[in-house]
């Protein structure tokens, strides 16, 4: 305004000399106010990119030449023998019967219990493709009603010596189910009979190679069962439900005293029983399994003698335990729409939270059949 005020002065003073303006002490001192360009807010933190864990799973299409991986095992096998059927032997297990031969060599092996009597003893049964490497499995012995549902799901050859006739004659008259019982070499061992069948390679060669049976998968085979990784490449600690740092299973299997010891040198799970590690007779090598399965079924008892039936085409509860930590699961097979028989010629299905199919490290695995009365009793530490 002092400034506007002096040039109206200046111009009504026309024809007197101009004046020098005078000067403005607070003009002088006046600065041209500078709006402070604000400070750039700092962008918040972003969270940091977890990346999930990809998992490679096998493809036949990457194995290398002359090579695919094991429907069992995920395990690269000789392409010569991708069609083979696998045997399924019903392996004794008291302890009379120890020490076992070749059952280290198994891909998958099943444990159940075979009785309600003698303390809920238990019987092994052990499914092998390579079976033209056999020297001496066994010792063999009979089967029972879910070790034929399982021969005929898993489109396997089952290898026993009897079985309670009355109980399993509706399954192993079966078309689908192909069985070799009672003609494997006996094996002096000192031990009384029943200790001392063994399947040998001379059996394989007649009973199985020069025989009737089909030894490549027939129409009765419903594919594979498994989805694996690349070898430790799966960890159970990345399901939704999980139980960590699983460094022992104690199986309610009160007769073998079944259990499971993680060894972490080598990512394995060794079967324990009768308190002590089962080691191979020949070789001395500890049973050892890359995945474990625990699956609950409920069963019910054929008479008051113990043989028993598990209710196998249905629905339960399981875990997969691998690398040291646990999964929560589920598993099925068939649908309530089936008829008993369509049902059991189903793969069992084993689920994780999310309901997709657990995938499984590359390697042998033991599954265990739980009874469901006793499922609460499985240890997990």
């Amino acid at each position: 305004m002092l400034c506007a005020g002096l040039a109206v002065s200046m111009l009504a003073g026309c024809g007197k000399k101009e004046e020098e303006p005078l000067a403005d002490p607070v003009s002088d001192m006046a600065q041209p106010i500078e709006t402070p360009t604000p400070e750039p807010e700092p962008e918040p933190e972003s969270e940091p990119v977890v990346e999930e864990p990809t998992v490679k799973i096998l493809n036949n299409d990457d194995a290398p030449e002359g090579y695919v991986y094991s429907e069992l095992t995920g395990l690269l096998i000789d392409k010569e023998i991708e069609n083979r059927r696998p045997i399924a032997a019903m392996v004794d297990n008291e302890i009379t019967s120890l020490d076992h031969y070749g059952v280290n060599d198994a891909d998958i092996v099943f444990e159940m219990m075979n009785s309600t009597a003698n303390d809920r003893i238990t019987r092994l049964m052990v499914l092998v493709k390579d079976w033209s490497k056999i020297e001496r499995l066994g010792n063999i012995r009979s089967t029972r009603n879910a070790n034929c549902i399982l021969a005929i799901e898993w489109n396997a050859v089952l290898c026993h010596d009897g079985g309670p006739g009355i109980y399993i004659n509706g399954l192993i008259n079966h078309n689908e189910l192909d069985h070799i019982s009672g003609v494997f070499a006996r094996i002096d061992n000192g031990k009384a009979r029943e200790f001392t069948e063994y399947i040998t390679q001379p059996d394989i060669e007649k009973y199985l190679v020069n025989s009737n049976i089909d030894t490549e998968y027939n129409d009765y085979y419903t594919g594979p069962h498994f989805t694996f990784a690349e070898t430790n490449a799966q960890d159970a600690n990345e399901y939704t439900v999980s139980i960590p740092a699983v460094d022992k299973i104690v199986l309610p299997f009160p007769h073998n005293k079944s259990e499971l010891h993680y060894n972490e040198e080598t990512g394995k799970y060794e079967y324990y029983e009768y308190g002590k590690p089962h080691v191979d007779g020949e070789t001395g090598e500890v049973l050892a399994f890359d995945n474990v399965i625990l699956q609950c079924t409920s069963f019910g008892q054929f008479d008051e003698h113990g043989y028993m039936w598990y209710n196998l085409g249905s629905t339960g509860n399981a875990y997969y335990i691998t690398q040291g930590n646990c999964a929560c699961a589920t598993w099925k097979k068939g649908t309530d729409t089936m008829g008993e028989y369509e049902r059991y010629m189903c793969n069992t299905e084993y689920l994780d939270g999310a309901g997709n199919p657990v995938v499984l490290n590359a390697g042998k695995t033991y599954i265990g059949i739980i009874p469901a009365d006793t499922w609460d009793s499985v240890e997990i530490k």
